[in-house]
């Protein structure tokens, strides 16, 4: 399967976040899963795309032709696309996926996320949609989403597939139980 994880650039400021998203690209590589994701090597990006690579895994970088990003490109990755823009990156990244996955982020992150989440209440998508909630992160995406609900502007099964996972093992239960998986 090919996953899409968006995730910081950046570390946070706690190192469990490196590590759980170290630990998520092992798992990814381990079990022949490869990853889609912006290509740096830096942050949480760095973290999981290491932990693909790590376990022999396959990693896919798709860059855009934006000055800050293309100073820190992944030269370990397997396969790396160049993009002229963010839209674009983003568009190439949910046509190469079969699932997608959220670690902490920032504003990119959640921009991404955001428009899987709209794609699929379309149906124009198709595919897991995960929030690997680790320490809380994605507690404010769910009011966020639970106040759309409750004032009208969003229909329960748009929601009702996405999957607020707590740990990893919550994670490997749904890909592993979908018709996706080798």
């Amino acid at each position: 399967m090919k996953i899409a994880v968006y995730c910081g650039s950046t570390p946070g400021n706690d190192p469990f976040y490196v590590q759980t998203a170290r630990e998520l690209g092992e798992w990814m590589g381990t079990h022949g899963h490869e990853l889609v994701y912006g290509g740096s090597n830096t942050g949480l990006m760095g973290a999981v795309a290491d932990g693909v690579l790590s376990a022999g895994g396959r990693v896919t970088g798709v860059v855009p032709n934006v000055a800050e990003i293309q100073g820190r490109i992944h030269r370990g990755v397997t396969t790396l696309i160049e993009t002229e823009t963010m839209a674009q990156r983003k568009s190439k990244m949910i046509e190469l996926a079969d699932a997608f996955i959220a670690l902490p982020g920032g504003i990119g992150t959640l921009d991404e996320m955001t428009e899987i989440i709209s794609l699929r209440s379309l149906k124009i998508l198709q595919g897991p949609v995960i929030f690997y909630n680790m320490k809380g992160y994605y507690e404010p995406m769910k009011a966020v989403l639970s106040n759309i609900l409750q004032h009208g502007f969003g229909r329960t099964e748009y929601f009702s597939e996405i999957l607020f996972a707590e740990r990893l093992e919550e994670i490997a239960q749904l890909l592993e139980g979908t018709d996706l998986c080798p």
